[in-house]
């Protein structure tokens, strides 16, 4: 099985291989759960890693007893914050020579300019709302240290937004994961997640086409 099949196959079937890791590391798998959020959030590189399905479906584990959901809320909030925080940074050290290059190995520029437009669209709220748009979220941090918005008012955004995504999914997981229907049909749920928290990005971008279109 290849690298991306493997990937697939974790996402899809993210509440099994949850309940292997959770035997198999016992703790460590907070460790684990705080690393891929911290990379999904803190690196441009790697805005394709799990994060509303992998915090849903934590909680939705934590309801049957294998993690407790303060840690979960605790681990998951700090890895979030911290990871926006080190991609401001990232962003306003080195961001805009990597603007001045063509091409980035690893990074799509498109992303970086979609990210932009919608910073400037919604301004700093961009940093709460950009939580719960895949893709847009590893990236918004990013351009906001490009950018002139100040530390100080960037991590109270970003306080902020850390608190209702993580505090939302985490929620939504505990409290509706454990029911039976869910259970049952849980890989869609997963998916489902995906594609709901995917749509605001492609109604922006249907929105962007037509302007750009209209003003030809």
């Amino acid at each position: 099985m290849s690298l991306i099949q493997t990937f697939i196959d974790i996402i899809l079937h993210l509440d099994k291989h949850l309940n292997e890791i959770v035997q198999n590391y016992g703790v460590w798998t907070y460790a684990l759960m705080f690393l891929i959020v911290f990379c999904e959030t803190g690196l441009v590189i790697t805005p394709f890693l799990p994060g509303d399905s992998l915090i849903f479906a934590t909680a939705a584990l934590s309801a049957s007893g294998s993690l407790n959901i303060v840690t979960l809320f605790i681990v998951f909030y700090l890895a979030a914050v911290i990871g926006d925080t080190v991609n401001y940074h990232i962003g306003e050290k080195i961001g805009t020579k990597i603007l001045e290059k063509e091409k980035i190995p690893l990074i799509n520029k498109e992303y970086i300019h979609k990210a932009n437009a919608f910073y400037e669209k919604h301004g700093s709220m961009t940093i709460v709302i950009g939580r719960f748009i895949p893709i847009i979220r590893t990236f918004v941090p990013f351009v906001a240290g490009i950018g002139e918005m100040s530390y100080s008012k960037f991590i109270t955004y970003n306080l902020l937004g850390g608190l209702l995504w993580v505090g939302l999914f985490l929620v939504g997981g505990y409290v509706f994961g454990d029911l039976p229907f869910i259970k049952e049909h849980f890989s869609y749920v997963l998916i489902a997640i995906i594609v709901i928290s995917v749509i605001p990005g492609v109604i922006a971008y249907i929105k962007e086409k037509r302007a750009s279109k209209a003003t030809v």
